[in-house]
């Protein structure tokens, strides 16, 4: 591929952009949120100008606090159920402003917002800026729970999962729904994208797919796999190897609709067991006792069954 006529590097380009969220918040070692955040944000073409939008959760109270921001771009913090109400209002603002000549400036607009905010408590608002079709993209950083408050259960959190509102123990062997499938529900909005990615390798499947998710005229929505060390109980260092495993098991698939067209962006050589996802971490540590060998089971099961799903959406 070439770039202004020079080989284009596709890591140098990405790792020598200038942060656009920088150092110095309080998010936890190890924390995939973070990542989530600096990675979308590297993908802004340096020319443009934003706007982020951020629902209330770890992401906001650990990069916001009155008057300091992480954030090079304008920055505003709305209420855990309204991230998509508010940049829907702000991006209609824009473009009244832009057709009376008052701003020339090109504004792209992203929000963030953790499965709790996004799941649950701001769906509603999410699917009718869906619905509506606003020019701008909505990150979910899933890390599987409302780990702000301490690890509660979110419709996010994987079944099995060991919860402080799905305590595994004798009588409860954790979360006993399914997770939902957001990545889907959002396609059948029609909008022009959805992906779903994590952190792999040089991060290019995140950056490429941020980037179409920013530059494709309308509504996008876009499905980050986050690990939380905290409330999935792994090593701080081992959070790029929990990723690796959640795509190599086909526990998060790596794919994308483009108008309505699923393809699937990663298949694994050699699929992995999913107990080789949940070993590392605590918060399914009761599912590797002998009498719950079974659990082991259905959970592969599950995954088998939403794998082979996708498989046929993309037409494989």
């Amino acid at each position: 591929m070439e770039n202004n006529n020079k080989p284009y590097n596709f890591k140098k380009e990405m790792t020598t952009k200038k942060d656009r969220f920088v150092p110095g918040h309080r998010m936890c070692a190890g924390c995939g949120g973070a990542v989530a955040v600096r990675s979308v944000l590297r993908s802004l073409h340096e020319e443009d100008k934003a706007v982020i939008g951020n629902a209330t959760g770890c992401l906001e109270v650990s990069s916001y606090m009155y008057p300091y921001s992480s954030y090079e771009d304008s920055y505003i913090h709305n209420a855990f159920e309204n991230a998509g109400a508010t940049m829907s209002g702000v991006e209609t603002a824009y473009n009244v402003l832009r057709k009376k000549g008052k701003i020339d400036d090109t504004y792209k607009f992203i929000t963030f917002g953790g499965d709790g905010g996004t799941y649950d408590i701001g769906f509603q608002s999410l699917s009718g800026a869906m619905e509506r079709g606003h020019d701008f993209v909505y990150v979910c950083y899933d890390n599987g729970a409302y780990m702000n408050t301490g690890t509660q259960r979110s419709s996010a959190t994987p079944k099995f999962a060991d919860t402080t509102t799905t305590p595994a123990g004798k009588v409860s062997s954790g979360k006993v729904q399914v997770r939902k499938d957001l990545a889907a529900i959002m396609a059948s909005h029609g909008i022009p994208y959805v992906g779903q990615t994590t952190f792999l390798g040089n991060f290019k499947d995140i950056y490429t797919k941020s980037e179409k998710a920013i530059y494709t005229p309308g509504a996008a929505f876009l499905n980050v796999l986050s690990p939380c060390p905290r409330g999935w109980g792994y090593e701080t260092s081992d959070m790029m190897e929990m990723c690796r495993l959640a795509v190599e098991t086909c526990y998060w698939p790596l794919f994308e609709v483009v108008e309505g067209t699923w393809t699937l962006s990663y298949e694994p050589k050699n699929k992995l067991p999913i107990e080789d996802f949940l070993r590392p971490q605590r918060r399914f540590k009761h599912l590797f006792k002998p009498e719950n060998e079974y659990l082991l089971n259905e959970f592969q099961k599950m995954v088998d069954k939403q794998w082979n799903n996708l498989l046929v959406k993309c037409n494989l």
